[in-house]
């Protein structure tokens, strides 16, 4: 699947002289490394600021789809709460090895239209069925609960510093 709006442009993030990371890009992660890491993730980490600018991180699921990352939670959840007052987040994947860091704006999704939410359906409880036993039903988020992100800058390396990836998305 392809990154929002296009794939990203793919370049080195600026890091200090002494990290080693290549001046050129040859050896630089694909977005699809990314997206692979993206649709598998089981637990994805979610950085928000509260209102009075203490940090917030709890892990969450979520699905990959199309270039938009969803996720579910009441508006009553700390991270909901968050969000309402400042969308910027971060989003983590689990592993440190293989790493997969995404910056964006989250927002409440809505009810999403009849495909999508049978997709997503579909999506949750391919990855979550088996484990906790998790299968929610097309019209589980008609009343809200359902979140998309979409990144406008990611991080990627399984390799560091010789294989460290920015990505940089045109979807604002």
């Amino acid at each position: 699947m392809q990154a929002p709006f296009g794939s990203p442009a793919t370049d080195r993030p600026r890091m200090p002289d002494g990290y080693g990371v290549p001046d050129t890009n040859d050896g630089a992660l694909p977005w699809a490394w990314a997206i692979e890491r993206l649709e598998a993730a089981r637990n994805y980490w979610f950085s928000t600021t509260r209102p009075d600018g203490r940090p917030h991180a709890m892990p969450a699921w979520a699905v990959w789809l199309d270039g938009t990352l969803y996720f579910e939670g009441s508006p009553e959840t700390r991270r909901a709460r968050n969000i309402a007052a400042n969308p910027e987040i971060v989003v983590h994947l689990e592993s440190g090895d293989e790493v997969v860091i995404l910056e964006g704006r989250a927002r409440p999704a809505g009810k999403p239209d009849p495909a999508l939410a049978e997709q997503l359906a579909a999506a949750f409880a391919k990855k979550y069925a088996a484990s906790h036993d998790y299968r929610p039903t097309v019209n589980q988020w008609d009343d809200g609960g359902l979140w998309e992100f979409r990144p406008r800058v990611g991080f990627g390396w399984s390799a560091f510093p010789t294989n460290v990836t920015r990505w940089r998305f045109r979807n604002e």
